[in-house]
């Protein structure tokens, strides 16, 4: 239906573009000496073109809106966003329970099957029948390609969504059986995205549960830590005019210190860099959801519904005392700005070169603690950038490391001086002189916390 209509309306726009160029051609040739007529009639070409697109882009996306929204494949689009926020099984469930079958009278098999286990199934005659889940086993094996298929009257697979009887989702040999009288009426379009949130899903709660299971052994430990750091960017990614670089020492083998670095566009990339309360296997916990919350986020521009949704995540894992102070923000290369949210942060700072040296600017806090409290209303600030701009964020593990008497090193000139007869280097060194302060200031001795600091030189 979506692919019909979206055909209609490229064709309708394009024939439209055509006949203004048409007559205004005539009008030119009859009117004008021929290369005057040929120069404007290019022009004109160009700008009807080029508004013969917009107006379609327009016109597309808000019909894929309208289509995805309304009628019966509102209720899988629904559903489909509950998935993107789903991270343990039991929210799936009740994402099934609330939507598919309360909304959407829809029955639902849920089967793991590499041992063929029913995981959930509605309780209804065709979702508990055994005969349903023996003809599925013997019909749809564990080897059965991931993707999305329809089912018949027979549970057979069908091609003709006409003849659809439900649907099926298969991802990491996962099989959701949706089994709806009237599936030939959902959109296409739908089903791509459904059964990519379904695979996500899954990689997600599987990494998850791996997560949880591991015991406190120090064998196990260290594969926590390595799940954990598996979250983090190995490398650096290439971005022109960033220069970037991160350092991380957790305190033990897990940590609740997180960063990350997302390229949006062109011009546009995400940075961030937080601390959840506590150590060991919870903060670990709450520090991989956050990452992958904002990865999964769609709408990476609106930073105010990044924040709310991390705090959302955070609040449904039903953690005791547990929460994150974050600075996320997206600069910006071709406004030369960064916009973001300061959420309790030791204050991240920008230096820039000023005639009489280098000017730190605070970018100071916006918002509370996430994931605990209640959030106020969430504001973005914004920073103006200059070229050979330094972004320094870091975590409390930085700023208050003390030395033999007691004093915390963002309390000192030395730390603020290093900063700045370092902000002429690449994002690397500039790292590497705050680490080795930090570990020359604490006397060599064991530190009390995880040191994490993201660097970024604004090449302009």
């Amino acid at each position: 239906m979506f692919k019909t209509r979206r055909r209609v309306i490229l064709t309708a726009s394009s024939i439209a573009a055509g006949i203004c160029f048409i007559i205004l051609s005539v009008f030119l040739v009859s009117d004008a000496s021929f290369f005057f007529a040929a120069v404007v009639s290019a022009i004109t070409f160009g700008t009807l073109l080029f508004l013969n697109v917009k107006v379609s882009d327009v016109s597309v996306e808000r019909l894929e809106d309208k289509m995805l929204h309304a009628h019966e494949t509102g209720i899988l689009t629904e559903f489909l966003e509950k998935v993107r926020f789903a991270y343990t099984v039991d929210d799936f469930i009740a994402a099934i329970q609330t939507v598919l079958e309360d909304q959407g009278d829809c029955s639902v098999l849920y089967v793991d099957r590499s041992n063929n286990y029913v995981i959930y199934n509605s309780p209804d005659r065709i979702a508990s029948d055994d005969n349903t889940t023996e003809k599925l086993e013997m019909n749809y094996t564990k080897n059965w390609a991931d993707g999305v298929y329809f089912l018949g009257d027979q549970f057979g697979a069908v091609s003709d969504l006409r003849e659809s009887r439900g649907f099926f989702l298969v991802a990491e040999q996962k099989h959701l059986y949706v089994f709806c009288r009237y599936t030939h009426l959902f959109d296409d379009m739908v089903y791509s995205s459904l059964v990519e949130e379904f695979g996500r899903f899954e990689r997600r709660q599987k990494k998850i549960a791996e997560l949880s299971e591991i015991s406190a052994l120090s064998a196990e430990w260290d594969q926590l830590a390595a799940t954990q750091r598996s979250f983090l960017p190995q490398t650096m990614p290439d971005i022109p005019k960033l220069d970037i670089d991160a350092y991380f020492r957790p305190l033990v083998n897990v940590s609740g210190d997180y960063y990350t670095v997302i390229p949006m566009d062109e011009h546009k990339t995400m940075v961030m860099l937080g601390d959840v309360s506590g150590k060991g296997l919870a903060a670990a916990l709450v520090m991989g959801l956050v990452i992958n919350t904002v990865k999964i986020i769609e709408n990476k521009e609106d930073l105010a519904g990044v924040v709310r949704a991390v705090d959302r995540a955070i609040k449904g894992m039903h953690l005791q005392d547990k929460y994150t102070v974050l600075f996320i923000g997206i600069i910006d290369t071709q406004k030369m700005n960064i916009r973001y949210i300061n959420a309790s942060m030791s204050d991240p700072i920008v230096v820039t070169r000023a005639p009489d040296g280098y000017k730190i600017k605070p970018l100071t806090s916006n918002c509370s603690v996430v994931g605990i409290i209640e959030l106020d209303d969430v504001e973005v600030a914004e920073q103006k950038l200059f070229r050979d701009d330094l972004i320094l964020m870091a975590s409390d593990g930085v700023s208050e490391v003390m030395d033999n008497d007691g004093v915390e090193l963002g309390d000192t000139e030395l730390y603020m001086n290093t900063i700045k007869n370092s902000a002429y280097k690449s994002a690397h060194h500039i790292i590497n002189d705050i680490a080795d302060l930090v570990l020359s200031y604490n006397g060599n001795k064991k530190l009390r916390d995880d040191v994490t600091m993201l660097a970024v030189k604004v090449q302009g």
